[in-house]
């Protein structure tokens, strides 16, 4: 999530815990603790690659977090002025300030290494997007109230729990856009394929379903408002054929441990060479998808992996007026945007039985 909604959920967290004997300094500490995980965004690691599968990492770890915690807490006991609080409260205060941040983080499409240094793959219950304004503004509202009126803890946890239902909707959401979706995933053959669904930009009403099947990935907007109807699956190619050059060197197999199999793969003129890229198709949308990756360049006829790989920027971007489309398709307007209506025009696009 941005870094003001994180800063909000700690600041929340932090005046809920200790604001009754800390006041309003419970608020701005736990806003500092809040923002603390991502200071990682820091850190160069010397490759694109790295860069993108390094975040929400280390400093994402509940271990690594809770030892932190539990440092903050004793130091805190030993030399802070307020005596009266237990070790206890102090690292309460400090552990759910920190590790609400990746827990967060684990609800949006990339996930977190909740579990590093463990060989796991980041955790990921997709479930909100990582700018929600509606979220972010059920805690802002709840600690400028607490602020103003000086009762911290009560309106700290009045707006925790605004916000928590509003995740609560969030997951009933996904689950009836999967109860649309089974459907038409069964006629087309594709219940046992590697499926993603996950909330369009700024709502929870709009879900976006990729689907992966070989060679072919699957696109499909689907409203919560949609009235009954079979969700329309529109198909892109993913040009697998490409695959084994690319997954042929370490990078490439560090890209594909971190997005699975939700690839597509494209060959493109850099530099004066050819340049096999890759793009994780999971974030954005087809012809706007933000993190796309070199890992090999064609010498004397073969692919060979390159030893840094260099991010590819998106040839566009999301422009007002498809938002302004986005958010008619999330009221049920099924004739307002299609998962196509992104794609570059040199894209090839199979249209299948659901009109959009």
């Amino acid at each position: 999530m941005d870094s003001i909604t994180q800063a909000a959920l700690g600041a929340a967290v932090g005046g809920v815990v200790l604001g009754r004997r800390l006041g309003r300094k419970a608020v701005l500490i736990g806003a500092l603790l809040g923002t603390l995980p991502d200071l990682d965004v820091a850190l160069d690691y010397g490759d694109a690659i790295a860069n993108v599968t390094e975040h929400r990492g280390f400093s994402h770890s509940l271990f690594v977090l809770t030892g932190l915690a539990t440092l903050l807490a004793l130091s805190c006991k030993r030399f802070a002025p307020a005596r009266d609080i237990s070790l206890l409260h102090w690292w309460g205060f400090f552990t759910l300030c920190l590790i609400t941040h990746p827990l967060l983080d684990a609800l949006t499409t990339y996930g977190t290494q909740l579990f590093w240094p463990l060989d796991m793959l980041p955790a990921a219950w997709p479930i909100i997007f990582i700018i929600d304004p509606v979220y972010t503004l059920a805690l802002l509202i709840g600690l400028g109230i607490a602020l103003a009126s000086k009762r911290v803890r009560k309106y700290c946890a009045w707006g925790l729990m605004a916000s928590s239902l509003y995740l609560m909707l969030a997951a009933g959401a996904k689950w009836n856009v999967e109860q649309r979706l089974a459907p038409a995933l069964a006629a087309q053959g594709l219940s046992q394929a590697p499926v993603l669904i996950q909330p369009t930009p700024f709502n929870i009403l709009l879900w976006r379903a990729t689907v992966v099947n070989e060679d072919r990935y699957y696109e499909s907007l689907i409203s919560v408002l949609d009235a009954p109807r079979l969700p329309q699956l529109e198909a892109l190619w993913r040009n697998a054929g490409l695959e084994e050059h690319a997954l042929a060197g370490a990078l490439g197999q560090r890209l594909a441990w971190f997005s699975g199999p939700f690839l597509r793969y494209d060959v493109r003129l850099l530099n004066g060479r050819q340049t096999l890229i890759a793009t994780d198709i999971r974030l954005g949308f087809p012809g706007f998808h933000p993190f796309s990756f070199t890992l090999a360049t064609l010498e004397d006829g073969r692919w060979v992996p390159v030893a840094t790989s260099e991010a590819v920027e998106s040839p566009r971007g999301i422009s007002l007026a498809t938002l302004s489309r986005l958010a008619e398709r999330a009221t049920g307007n099924v004739t307002a945007l299609c998962a196509s209506d992104f794609v570059a025009s040199h894209w090839r696009v199979e249209r299948f039985t659901y009109r959009c």
